[in-house]
């Protein structure tokens, strides 16, 4: 994979770099700004970039802004945010177009390589990878879709790790259930959520929006 990686901080940009080139990828540029990121982006058209949340030259929400601007010119262009604290409005901000190949993380799973660039490989191929913490606090205080009150426990439950970007096999494993019981679970929930019988990678994106975009 072609990668840009936006940090401004050096040691985690240079932990990066060398985690993704270690497991055979290529980073393609880095940016420290959010100017640079966005002009990045818009240069190396990268397989998928990871970007900060708070960069300079304020230090707000200069790398989601990139990402977002980015995105509205290519859509669908993946992108992986990395923030230090869980944002949930930043998180809504970057699923809203619901195109998928998005994914939202905090900056400790970088110390979990195998996670990280799980992460990046799923987002690049136009699936989401949501942090656990993430998806918790987009759920906490928020009402129930209407069509969420619906599914079963054991449907939930596979939606929520759906939602963590794990495939219908990682999520059998997880819940010590064959890959074609999880396959009936998926269908039932698309059914019961209206989510109509299309591309089947459109359909877990849209699910997973369902479940952690409610109002």
């Amino acid at each position: 994979m072609r990668i840009l990686v936006a940090e401004d901080l050096y040691l985690l940009r240079d932990g990066m770099v060398r985690l993704i080139e270690a497991y055979g990828h290529q980073v393609v540029a880095t940016a420290t700004t959010g100017p640079e990121t966005l002009d990045a982006l818009r240069t190396w058209r990268p397989d998928v970039s990871v970007i900060d949340v708070r960069m300079p030259p304020d230090q707000s929400d200069e790398g989601l802004r990139a990402a977002l601007a980015a995105r509205g010119e290519t859509p669908g262009l993946p992108i992986l945010i990395l923030s230090q604290h869980v944002e949930q409005l930043y998180a809504r901000e970057l699923l809203v177009d619901g195109s998928g190949g998005v994914g939202y993380l905090l900056k400790e799973s970088v110390f979990d390589a195998d996670q990280f660039i799980g992460a990046l490989e799923r987002v690049a191929g136009g699936g989401t990878a949501m942090d656990p913490a993430v998806i918790a606090k987009l759920l906490s205080g928020s009402s129930p879709h209407r069509g969420l009150e619906r599914l079963t426990e054991r449907e939930y439950s596979v939606l929520a790790l759906m939602a963590q970007g794990l495939s219908n096999q990682a999520i059998g494993r997880r819940l010590f259930l064959s890959e074609s019981a999880i396959s009936k679970y998926t269908t039932s929930m698309f059914g019961k959520l209206g989510i109509s019988d299309d591309d089947d990678t459109n359909r877990r994106v849209r699910a997973i929006l369902t479940y952690l975009n409610k109002p």
